[in-house]
Order: structure tokens, then C-alpha cells, then sequence
């Protein structure tokens, strides 16, 4: 059955939201809109600690996710829980993104470049590809899945998606007033923050905005690659 929401965001691994694209939706829940985060993995390889298992980890990391998005105030997080450092441009990944863009029916979509050059976590390159290919055609067209017709799963429509981690950005998010919030949801994330060895996160992260915003006529940003789709 599909649940109308105005923002679907697609992560590889908990996170990777709070840390590129939280103070924007944070934002945009204040102004009114209601956001869904998907998770494509439960980040089970993400620790240096030989003592804990993929399991535990992946427990760990989903309450940390749900945490986190509890305090920016999204509506529902799914988890798809394929493996870390396991994604493959599938038809079947294809498939279960397709569904969630058909369930929620979101105006917008974000997820992580694809295209980020060099030094990247396949993961993310792989998520990025494949939600774009999901959006476009693939959850447009009524005859691309003909079984997902018979869930009642009509075709939608997106009208823009934002990739966060990308090398060609041309939009800026104002994040000043929503910055503590995104602070306090990256937070949330204490095995990986704990992980990066970063000791003083709120000034590291608010420099990361601050640079994000140079040139613009606010103090605080979040910056992404946004593109928009046909009608």
C-alpha cells in the first residue's frame, strides 16, 4: 500500500545521513514536510574492534540510525539490511528501491553521488547508481515491474533528486538555524564517531559547514549535486 511522504532518503550504511544531509531535512520537517529514511545496509563491517560480531555491530547501528532520526524527526526508517560493503548493481536492489520510491511517492529523493572520484566507498557508489536508476525510468514506468502493479504499486513520478558527497555542486542548503540538530543526530552514531577518533566534533563539523557555505549569504551549509527530472 503506498504512504504519501514529501522526502525519501537513501543511505548505504547508518550514518551517512547525519553526516551529509541531516540539517537539510531537519529544515525541511520544520517547514512542514514529512521524510522516510531507507538504509540499504546496517553497517555490520564498520569497526576496528575484532571483539564484536557483524551482528552485534548491525544491532548497534540500526538503534543508533533510529536514534538519530527520532531526533530530526522523520517519520520511518526501513532497513534493508543487505550486507555491508556487499552492494551489487542489481536487479534485485533495483527492484527493492523501485518499491519504497513507489510505496512513499516522494517529490524528492536523496542519496550519495555516484560519480565521487577516486577514494570512496564502493557502497555509496553503488547506492547513488542505483537509486538514480530506480527514479528514472525504472519507478516512472507502469510496464517495469508488472508485479509491483499487482501490490497496488502505481508508477511515480519524483520531481528532484539531491546527492550529497558530490565533487559537482550546485545547490547550498541554509543549515545555520538546523545545525544543533544535525549535531545532536550525528551524535547518536557513538560507535562511529568513536571509530573516526574525532575528539571535538561539534567545531569539526561546524567547519565542514561552514566551508560548504563560503560565497553564500548564510553562515552554515550542507551542499549537493540537485537535479531535476522530467515532468
Amino acid at each position: 500500500m503506498s504512504k504519501q511522504t514529501d522526502i525519501l532518503v537513501v543511505a548505504p550504511h547508518p550514518d551517512d545521513i547525519e553526516f551529509g544531509a541531516a540539517g537539510t531535512i531537519a529544515r525541511l520537517i520544520q517547514e512542514g514536510k514529512q521524510a522516510v529514511y531507507a538504509l540499504c545496509t546496517s553497517g555490520d563491517k564498520g569497526t576496528s574492534d575484532r571483539s564484536i560480531t557483524p551482528g552485534q555491530l548491525a544491532a548497534i547501528r540500526e538503534k543508533e540510525q533510529q536514534a538519530a532520526a527520532q531526533v530530526i524527526g522523520v517519520r520511518e526508517v526501513v532497513f534493508l539490511r543487505y550486507p555491508d560493503q556487499g552492494l551489487e548493481d542489481s536487479p534485485e536492489l533495483r527492484k527493492a528501491i523501485v518499491r519504497l520510491i513507489r510505496r512513499f511517492r516522494p517529490e524528492t529523493v536523496m542519496t550519495c553521488d555516484p560519480y565521487h572520484r577516486y577514494v570512496y566507498h564502493r557502497d555509496h557508489r553503488i547506492a547513488g547508481r542505483v537509486v538514480l536508476d530506480a527514479v528514472f525510468p525504472f519507478a516512472r514506468d507502469y510496464h517495469a515491474y508488472p508485479e509491483l502493479i499487482q501490490e497496488g504499486l502505481e508508477p511515480h513520478k519524483v520531481k528532484e533528486l539531491l546527492f550529497w558527497g558530490s565533487e559537482d555542486i550546485n545547490y547550498r542548503c541554509d543549515i545555520t538555524a538546523a545545525f544543533d540538530l544535525k549535531l545532536k543526530a550525528l551524535r547518536c552514531h557513538e560507535s562511529q564517531v568513536t571509530e573516526l577518533g574525532i575528539e571535538n566534533l561539534a567545531p569539526w563539523l561546524r567547519n565542514r559547514c561552514s566551508e560548504m557555505a563560503k560565497g553564500e549569504p548564510f553562515e552554515l551549509a550542507e551542499a549537493f549535486h540537485r537535479a531535476l527530472l522530467p515532468p
